[in-house]
């Protein structure tokens, strides 16, 4: 009792009344971060949430309450979730309430266990006229082009010739252009005061049309500087028409992923956040991890140029190889995460399921090989400026520093796996534990904090 009345009498003396509002934070690369409502640097941290086999009356059903109880009991405080365009209008100007009901029911789980959502506006080739979910049927223009599937590498039917006029009439027609603002306005309308909604992201992976001659390369800086980035103006406009607040998260063609600076251009919308996807083509085949062939640290260089020049945050949506028990798969965990949280204000790993294949847990709910590797203690929001944010996986050790806001609220919240963990703070602050799970550093406005968080079982035992 009487710690508690001690640590009670500290934290009243650091919560004097100021101003409403935090100072912004950015990233440890100066890159700017995410915020809350109330201007706290957010960290994203989680997976995707899917269900692209059911449709109609079934859709969203292969997702449960479980799916956010657990995420959130591992650590994790962001989904993405993946929705349809041809569930949500499966005829021309006729939306689905029954679609929007379910995902608003998604929505009320996240917000009972505390995770971000960012709604997801899914595509795969195109939509069902390929076999696939995006883009209704009804939206599908390919001039007779012709479509040969690829059950084998369904990745390569990008490529035919079908499908990528498909892409080129959704971004040049007129009335498929105000069907997918319409579409979107419809969305945002209907969530815009829902707590768990963090953002919007407008298309899955978007590609397009390769010109003779041209190369991939040059192709996608090409679709994304002239098609892309009038697209994602055209769709930031109809999102603002009904929610003025929500961030809206643009992505690049894939291509990115090879280590290729993107070609977009400034989209016009002061809560933008760029949204690449973090995969190698090798490893996508089911090649192990190479080290020695630097591709972490090339994606890395190339997807930082946008939000350095346009000083927009950045959240990596999808990332995470197939076959994760390969030798130097351990090592790519490791590497992974470390590249990320240098750049990044967060990520969401692909995929929250239950099984094989790239599911992140298996039926019982345990990881699968090396996943538990995601799972790590981090600042989920820091009420003031972030100069230095790291995990030392061999030692078990979180370290944050930042200067404390001198305004509006200066509560910092922490997110720790499972496990026992002992967090201290250095500087005219107090830690305070919520729960097995949760942390929060109360700090005196402007103070310099140093946060340790460290792994109880590896602590130096004193003699």
């Amino acid at each position: 009792m009487r710690t508690s009345l001690a640590v009670g009498a500290v934290a009243a003396a650091l919560l004097a009344p100021t101003a409403a509002r935090a100072d912004p934070g950015t990233t440890t690369a100066g890159i700017p971060a995410v915020t809350d409502d109330r201007g706290r640097a957010l960290t994203l941290r989680g997976w995707n949430v899917e269900d692209k086999a059911n449709r109609g009356d079934q859709a969203l059903g292969a997702i449960t309450e479980r799916h956010f109880r657990d995420m959130r009991a591992k650590g994790f405080n962001f989904a993405r979730l993946l929705v349809f365009w041809d569930d949500l209008e499966p005829e021309r100007g006729r939306y689905s309430q029954a679609y929007l009901r379910k995902i608003e029911r998604v929505l009320d789980w996240a917000e009972k266990y505390d995770v971000h959502v960012l709604i997801d506006a899914h595509q795969d080739v195109f939509g069902p006229a390929f076999g696939h979910r995006g883009v209704p049927a009804w939206a599908t223009r390919t001039d007779g082009l012709p479509f040969t599937p690829h059950p084998d590498d369904w990745f390569a039917e990008y490529f035919e010739p079908a499908v990528q006029r498909a892409f080129t009439h959704l971004y040049e027609d007129e009335d498929l252009r105000r069907a997918q603002v319409a579409m979107w306005r419809v969305l945002a309308d209907r969530f815009e005061d829902h707590p768990a909604v963090l953002g919007y992201d407008l298309i899955n992976e978007p590609m397009g049309e390769l010109r003779e001659g041209e190369d991939l390369p040059a192709a996608a800086r090409r679709i994304e500087r002239e098609q892309l980035t009038p697209m994602y103006n055209r769709l930031a406009d109809a999102v603002r028409s009904v929610d003025r607040d929500t961030w809206i998260f643009v992505e690049p063609t894939p291509i990115v992923g090879e280590g290729v600076p993107t070609g977009l251009g400034r989209i016009e919308d002061r809560k933008v956040v760029y949204a690449p996807h973090f995969y190698n083509t090798a490893m996508e085949a089911g090649a192990d991890y190479d080290p020695a062939a630097g591709w972490i640290e090339t994606y890395e260089q190339a997807v930082t140029r946008y939000p350095e020049e346009y000083k927009v945050p950045v959240v990596v949506g999808e990332w995470g190889p197939l076959n994760n028990s390969l030798p130097n798969m351990n090592r790519f965990y490791r590497e992974a995460m470390a590249s990320l949280g240098r750049y990044g204000s967060g990520w969401a790993g692909y995929v929250w399921c239950y099984g094989g294949g790239y599911c992140a847990v298996d039926g019982a709910g345990g990881f699968r090989t090396n996943k538990e590797l995601t799972a790590e203690p981090y600042a989920e929001a820091v009420a003031g400026t972030v100069t230095s944010s790291a995990y030392d996986s061999g030692a078990g050790v979180y370290r944050l520093a930042y200067e404390s806001s001198r305004r509006g609220t200066r509560v910092t919240e922490l997110s720790l796996p499972p496990g026992a963990w002992q967090v201290t703070a250095r500087g005219k602050a107090v830690v305070l534990r919520e729960s097995a799970g949760r942390a929060r550093v109360l700090a005196a406005p402007g103070a310099r904090v140093t946060v340790t968080v460290t792994e109880e079982s590896r602590r130096e035992v004193s003699p």
